[in-house]
């Protein structure tokens, strides 16, 4: 008996193992059990995708000697790993360690809102004073040495001076971001001169101010639109400047400025209430958000990963009360300084993130073959992370291996590198293959003509002719091909429709299945470049259900319409005459298919100006068609087409809304039959 339960046992056990099994992708992405987070990433279409822990919580500083922080609202860490920390609610800067070891304290009884702190090479410490509205200067040993005030320069203006945060280049010019001050960020030397404003945000105006700046001018009251205020900045080596703005739909919130002002990259996943920028040790930017989220991007402004999230209220460590500043050390480990829960978070790298990270710094560096192997493990670990494929497509690339590096931009989605790797890739070819394929084309061309002659001298082609003379005389043969007649004189056309038999169901039917058949082939296997549905995805059924639908509805409005204002046309005249109207994407489409195989960016005006064609040529078989078989003048087309249009879209609502009332019907049936089937189960 016992042995009997064991065995049931056991199969239960192997079946849910396989079940399991059996639900993950063969390329499952692996978390971290500890972390209450989950990371993700951007893939090549611009999507956040769950990937790989890429930071794991190494440690928690709670306390920095014997007191708990206060309210603290910034942190930077040293080259030799210490840790100064702008303890606001205590006015104090505490310099600790990873194990909160109390270092120093500075400022004691003369900081009064210490908001922001920086630390140069030599450990010389500047903080930013709100309320004492200076940047105070402090030596390694923590004595104060120098104190910047409100710039009395006349060009500074009367804008409010209330220093929050402070970075410092290898020259000694500090750039302070000032509470309020919309002007930029405040640029002073060492000796205290005043430089003038850097990486001023665009004014944000809306549609409504800016028609009453027209009306009234700049002088109106309250009609002056202000930039948005930076929230944060950071340095980085080579002395770039990393700015951060909150709550603006038009500024681009992470900029990464040079000398000169001008923004060098650009975000597609941007922090939405950035509090804080940081830039680690391979170019790799840091963002943390009030709200406890993490981005990290790379040098360019591709998001490598987001973690983190908000705290609620268990105290689980990797979440964060109120996120205030973040920071990296040498090793790229990162600080996050949580002002809500008082403390500093500190994150190590995953064997993930390190590998990324190391593949960086090689290719930065130039070294291409070097970064490959850790790009490929990284690979290996997840196939899909995106970004790798795209940093080995690049790496391939430089190495002129073309065709590997083909492979890796459609596996990133990456249309602009496919292009340039296949352009290399067809200039070998045409290297080796020019004389053989003009060859090719010439005697084609050369025996085309050559036969065109023999068959008008000589006639060779009659059995031909004699053996499809009952095929090309079949009625059911001219109504097949009577789209290519169709597609050059539609007028004609419309006429023989309506007068002479060309109408026909069936073969509307079956010309709409190829047209269906063409479109499914275009869309799913034409070209990289020119694909518009992603690789592995196919919604075929949902295809045919719009093309078919969408030509149903178009002739059933078109024949209400035509019907009401005295056309002559029947709705089976209508349907074959849309129906042939569409000939030019059966004649035409074949050859964008093809083209779309060979051609790169450089001549992607060819796919433009075929596809342009095409639309053109449909649509004025269309007009002609409405407009022939009801026997309309151009006005009356024109006024049927309107009516068609707005008929369309009131037939659309009414479907909505009839959809939106049964669906409530059927919620309503289906909350009475549990409700019955409740009550029947208490009983």
């Amino acid at each position: 008996m016992r042995k009997l339960k064991f065995t049931k046992l056991l199969t239960l056990f192997t079946a849910m193992a396989a079940t399991v099994a059996t639900a993950l992708p063969l390329n499952s992405i692996t978390a971290e059990a500890s972390v209450p987070y989950r990371t993700f990433t951007q893939n090549g279409y611009g999507e956040l995708v769950e990937t790989q822990t890429a930071y794991t919580p190494l440690a928690s500083i709670e306390k920095v000697g014997d007191s708990k922080l206060n309210g603290p609202s910034d942190i930077k860490i040293a080259n030799d790993g210490t840790i100064y920390i702008a303890d606001t609610g205590n006015q104090r800067i505490v310099v600790t360690n990873k194990d909160g070891e109390l270092l120093n304290e500075i400022g004691k009884g003369v900081l009064q809102s210490p908001e922001g702190v920086f630390v140069t090479e030599d450990k010389t410490l500047y903080v930013a004073d709100k309320t004492l509205a200076a940047i105070i200067v402090y030596n390694a040993e923590g004595n104060e040495i120098k104190r910047y005030t409100k710039p009395n320069s006349p060009l500074y203006g009367n804008t409010n001076y209330m220093p929050i945060k402070v970075a410092v280049d290898n020259g000694g010019t500090m750039y302070i971001v000032s509470e309020g001050n919309t002007n930029g960020i405040i640029q002073i030397t060492d000796d205290g001169q005043f430089l003038g404003y850097f990486g001023t945000n665009a004014s944000n105006i809306s549609v409504a101010q800016r028609i009453k700046k027209i009306i009234y001018g700049d002088s109106a009251k309250g009609n002056a639109v202000l930039p948005t205020s930076i929230k944060n900045v950071a340095i980085d080596e080579k002395g770039l400047i990393y700015t951060l703005t909150q709550g603006t739909d038009t500024v681009q919130p992470l900029k990464k400025l040079n000398k000169a002002g001008v923004n060098m990259t650009e975000t597609d996943v941007a922090p939405e209430n950035g509090i804080s920028v940081a830039v680690g040790q391979y170019e790799n930017i840091f963002v943390a958000t009030e709200s406890g989220r993490i981005f990290e991007y790379n040098s360019e402004g591709s998001l490598l990963f987001l973690f983190g999230g908000a705290d609620d209220g268990n105290y689980r460590v990797g979440l964060f009360g109120t996120i205030s500043a973040i920071a990296t050390d040498k090793s790229d480990q990162i600080y996050v300084l949580d002002n809500k829960n008082n403390e500093v978070q500190v994150f190590k790298q995953t064997e993930f993130t390190e590998l990324l990270h190391k593949a960086l710094v090689d290719y930065q560096k130039g070294q291409y073959t070097a970064s490959k192997k850790p790009l490929q493990q990284v690979i290996t670990m997840n196939s899909l992370f995106d970004y790798a494929n795209l940093a080995m497509a690049e790496a391939l690339y430089q190495e002129e291996d073309y065709e590997s590096a083909m492979d890796y931009y459609r596996l990133a989605k990456e249309k602009q590198g496919y292009s340039d790797a296949y352009w290399e890739v067809r200039n070998v070819w045409l290297r080796h293959n020019i004389v053989a394929f003009v060859g090719t084309i010439i005697g084609i061309i050369v025996l085309l003509w050559a036969l065109s002659k023999l068959d008008k001298k000589f006639r060779i082609f009659d059995p031909w002719r004699k053996l499809t003379k009952g095929l090309r005389e079949n009625m059911t043969y001219k109504r097949l091909t009577f789209g290519l007649r169709y597609m050059k004189h539609p007028i004609d056309g419309a006429y023989e429709i309506k007068r002479k038999g060309m109408q026909s169901y069936p073969t509307a039917i079956f010309i709409m299945i190829v047209i269906v058949a063409f479109y499914v082939i275009n869309k799913y296997f034409c070209g990289f470049l020119v694909k518009t549905a992603r690789d592995g995805r196919y919604d075929v059924a949902q295809d045919i259900l719009y093309i078919v639908f969408g030509l149903l509805f178009a002739t059933a409005c078109t024949y209400l319409v035509t019907a009401i204002n005295d056309g002559e046309g029947t709705f089976k005249n209508i349907f074959c005459g849309y129906i042939y109207s569409f000939t030019p994407f059966l004649v035409i489409q074949p050859f964008i298919f093809i083209v779309s195989k060979f051609v790169t960016y450089n001549e992607y005006f060819l796919i433009s100006f075929l596809n342009l064609v095409m639309i053109a040529m449909i649509i004025i078989a269309l007009f002609i068609t409405i407009k022939e078989i009801n026997n309309y003048s151009m006005g009356e087309t024109f006024k049927v087409i309107a009516l068609t249009i707005f008929a369309a879209f009131i037939f659309a609502v009414m479907a909505f809304v009839l959809y939106v009332l049964f669906a409530q019907v059927v919620d309503f049936v289906v909350s009475i039959y549990r409700e019955a089937v409740y009550r029947i189960g208490q009983k």
